[in-house]
């Protein structure tokens, strides 16, 4: 079993920058891919980014390619995300993910095990 608890949502204005960060228990962090996803309202869960179990791989969703940056510190089990130059459809609720499966798999939201509790991210205009 794994649990994830994310951090570091907020109030920013457009423009700003957020660094997320989720803290994942158990001695198995280096096991699972890592992933973030965002939920706003009214809308599906969507992908934002993954990485790969030793960090060298990332993937983004298009809409934050650029102006976000996963990493992961599998010695603190904890996975972030960076992001940058943030937009008011940047609004959602974010949500990290655990999963034994590869990276790749995560961007279509497959091989997922475990999922955070989610933080509120609200970027105003």
């Amino acid at each position: 079993q794994v649990q994830l608890v994310e951090s570091g949502g907020g109030l920013v204005q457009a423009g700003g920058s957020l660094r997320l960060s989720c803290a994942a228990s158990g001695r198995t962090f280096d096991s699972y891919a890592m992933g973030w996803f965002r939920q706003a309202p009214g809308k599906e869960r969507e992908f934002v980014a993954a990485i790969s179990r030793s960090g060298v791989s990332t993937y983004y969703a298009d809409s934050v390619k650029g102006r976000s940056t996963i990493s992961r510190d599998n010695a603190k089990n904890t996975v972030y995300l960076q992001m940058n130059t943030l937009k008011p459809e940047d609004t959602a609720v974010y949500y990290c993910a655990a999963g034994r499966g590869t990276a790749q798999a995560m961007t279509d939201r497959r091989d997922i095990d475990y999922w955070g509790q989610g933080t509120q991210v609200t970027v105003s205009s």
